[in-house]
């Protein structure tokens, strides 16, 4: 049997999506139009801006870290910045 939303063979027996497809229609029914939104603006990206998407990303996961680890060499317990 082939999957309704991807059109892939789909290894279960019962069901109208494969489980890749149901959790994306779950998904879809928990945040409705919040994740069109997300894929609008995180996917439908020329390359260079998904680029500079990833690396934003990435270098607030290393500030963060780099401040946590600060935090802690000096004792002090303190909240990085968003």
């Amino acid at each position: 049997m082939v999957c309704y939303l991807c059109e892939k063979k789909k290894d279960e027996g019962w069901g109208y999506y494969c489980s890749q497809c149901r959790r994306v229609k779950h998904l879809l029914n928990l945040y409705g139009d919040r994740v069109y939104e997300v894929l609008e603006h995180v996917l439908v990206r020329t390359e260079d801006k998904q680029t500079y998407k990833i690396n934003e990303k990435v270098k607030a996961d290393i500030d963060a870290k780099t401040y946590s680890l600060r935090s802690k060499k000096n004792g002090a317990v303190m909240v990085p910045k968003a």
